[in-house]
């Protein structure tokens, strides 16, 4: 029998430091519960510093089939059990009925049962990772590390998805700073109407298009909508730079210098794809100023994110349509 000393070696080393660099962020499991009815286990964390997360999966993993790992950084403002979602009932907050992510997901285990579907909600203290990460000095390092954490926690996961809405959007682009080459574990990115910290400045562009690039299994998906001329009370909400429809259109200016894309239009929605279809951006035109920011979500967003380019696409449900995961909503987490 032969050895090769050096490629055992190698590869002791590199699952050695992945252990310890996912231990140098501590957690505590805080509590486990399962839903019956849809066949879940549910497992809370508690990461230092100050991130909570939920590990949503089924109790029992078929090792034949590839596991996916969605890490899902949660908006501003929002609680883990209000972006899982509940049924809604009298005097419940709304915040329950916006997003529904433990619906969608269910949706996805139904179109997806090849697939070991793994979803993680990041949650920190200040319900903000904008906040967070100022306050822990942007904390590039320790969003990275988060990840590995989660990485090891969930057996090392054939591929990871980070995804954010809102305010969650912060934490990807922490993670893109990070590296100078995004991992090549990393098999999607989405956006939605998440993109407001998108830096050319920081070569988020350039790694962005590196990736893709890398790897024809990659993808890209950047969901916005015309908020420049959104008011409250009488007055704009968007300052005259800000705003998710101005980020996108910097990326897509961006990715122009690059590659060339295929645009077309669908009543309100605005497609632009690249690389063969492992990079869309939609843009909804929003042409009777209404404040689409967690609509976009609601209307099937997170399962389109996740099925974009897959043969999957747009089959048995429509983006910005008509809800297609309500029978997999429930009362409670």
């Amino acid at each position: 029998m032969k050895i090769f000393l050096g490629q055992s070696v190698t590869v002791f080393c590199c699952a050695f430091l992945f252990l310890i660099e996912s231990c140098t962020t501590s957690r505590t499991i805080s509590h486990l519960s399962s839903s019956k009815l849809f066949n879940e286990k549910n497992t809370f964390l508690a990461l230092t510093p100050n991130v909570r997360v939920l590990i949503n999966e089924k109790p029992q993993r078929d090792k034949a089939k590839p596991t996916i790992l969605i890490l899902y950084a949660l908006p501003n403002g929002n609680s883990i059990e209000m972006t899982f979602g509940r049924r809604m009932k009298r005097n419940l907050d709304w915040h329950y009925d916006v997003q529904h992510i433990g619906a969608q997901t269910r949706f996805l285990r139904s179109v997806l049962p090849d697939k070991n579907i793994i979803v993680a909600y990041l949650e920190t203290n200040e319900r903000s990772w904008p906040a967070w990460r100022k306050k822990h000095d942007n904390g590039n390092s320790e969003i990275a590390r988060i990840v590995n954490m989660l990485r090891y926690e969930t057996g090392d996961p054939n591929s990871v998805v980070l995804s954010a809405h809102s305010g969650g959007g912060s934490f990807v682009s922490g993670f893109l700073n990070e590296f100078d080459t995004i991992p090549s574990y990393v098999a999607r990115i989405a956006y939605l109407d998440a993109n407001y910290s998108y830096d050319d400045s920081l070569d988020h562009g350039k790694k962005l298009l590196q990736w893709l690039k890398a790897d024809s299994s990659h993808h890209l998906e950047v969901i916005a909508y015309d908020d420049r001329e959104i008011m409250v009370n009488g007055k704009k909400i968007i300052g005259p730079t800000g705003g998710t429809y101005r980020a996108t259109q910097k990326m897509i200016q961006r990715f122009r210098e690059e590659t060339d894309f295929n645009e077309r239009q669908d009543s309100t929605i605005q497609r632009y794809t690249a690389f063969h279809g492992h990079a869309e951006f939609i843009i909804h035109t929003n042409p009777d100023t209404l404040i689409l920011h967690t609509v976009l979500v609601e209307k099937n967003g997170f399962i389109h994110f996740i099925l974009q380019g897959t043969p999957y696409e747009e089959k048995n449900y429509i983006f910005f349509g008509k809800r297609v995961y309500s029978k997999f909503i429930t009362d409670s987490l």
